[in-house]
This record gives C-alpha cells, structure tokens and sequence, in this order.
C-alpha cells in the first residue's frame, strides 16, 4: 500500500507542475488576445480530477483490497503511457498548452505530434488513466466512479472546445500548427 500512496502523489506532484505551465501559458496566450470559453465546467473538471487522486487512495486505504498482479502491472503500464502521451500532447501545443479552453485569434490549430492521429489525444490520456490509475490497485469503485463522471464532463468540455477551434484558420491555410487546448 505504501508504494501505491507514494504513486498517487507522484502524479498529484505531476498535476501540479502542469498546472505551473498551464499558468505560464494561459498568461501567454491572454497577452496575445487569447479568448477563453467554457469556464463553467472548469471547476467541476477540477473536482473530478483530485477526486481521481483521493478516491484512489481513500478507497485503498478503507477496502485494503489485495494487490492482483497481473492487472496491477497491466494497470501501471497503461498509467505510464497515459503519461507518455500527455507530455506529448504538451510538448507538440507548446505554449499554447493548458488546462482551459483558450483559443488565441489568429493562430492555426495544431496537427502535428499526436494530432496527426487524433483530434483530442489528450483525453485518451485522461480517460486511460482514469480507470487505469486506481486499478494499480484493484480499486474499482473509483475507476467506475471516475469514469462516468468524467464521460459526462468530456461530453461537455469536448463540444466546448471544439466550438472554441473551429474559429481557429485551418493549418494549410496558416502555416505552422497551433493549438488544442486540452487539461
């Protein structure tokens, strides 16, 4: 059990150095005339995802449920690329990364790295390790609970921000690629 709290706050450690460069950047892109949408599901975005972080370990540490090794190393793989791809979808937005729906006028979205292949990479990364992450450690509930609450929270921040793209110019048009902006 120890080692899955010492997990746990790896990626809280993790969320919280995103959320230092989604700053930087969300003030970057509102120094450019950035224009954000979809505030209203921000905070219920927030609630869900620490509530990833908690339920995990809350659950573990009432349940005690036994570590399965064939799904816990399964699990942790599936973390860790989940991960892998997230900083890819970072690196690939450059500074116009961040956890908002912040379009900057003008700018070309982006379609390279791993948007060359989806439209909302970022969100695989999200909902991979949403069940993924808790099942480390057979803890099913809130893989369940994270899952559902954040289907309906993707329904929402999906449609938001691809009304929010669709004002950006296509890359052939632009130039160089730009932004999704993603958590």
């Amino acid at each position: 059990m120890t080692w899955f709290t010492l997990l746990i706050v790896a990626v809280g450690l993790e969320r919280l150095a995103e959320l230092v460069v989604s700053k930087r950047n969300a003030a970057w892109s509102f120094a450019r005339g950035g224009v954000e949408t979809g505030r209203r599901h921000y905070l219920v975005m927030v609630v869900i995802h620490s509530g990833l972080l908690v339920g995990a370990l809350v659950e573990v540490w009432l349940r005690r449920p036994a570590f399965v090794p064939a799904l816990g190393w399964t699990m942790l793989a599936l973390v860790l690329a989940a991960q892998a791809l997230r900083w890819w979808c970072i690196c690939t937005l450059g500074r116009q990364w961040n956890t908002r729906v912040i379009v900057v006028p003008g700018l070309p979205r982006v379609t390279g790295g791993p948007y060359r292949y989806l439209s909302h990479p970022n969100y695989v990364a999200v909902v991979v390790e949403g069940f993924a992450l808790p099942l480390v450690h057979s803890a099913w509930i809130t893989a369940v609970v994270f899952t559902l609450g954040n289907a309906v929270l993707l329904a929402v921040r999906i449609r938001v921000e691809n009304r929010a793209l669709h004002a950006l110019p296509s890359a052939a048009r632009a130039g160089p690629p730009a932004a999704e902006l993603a958590p």
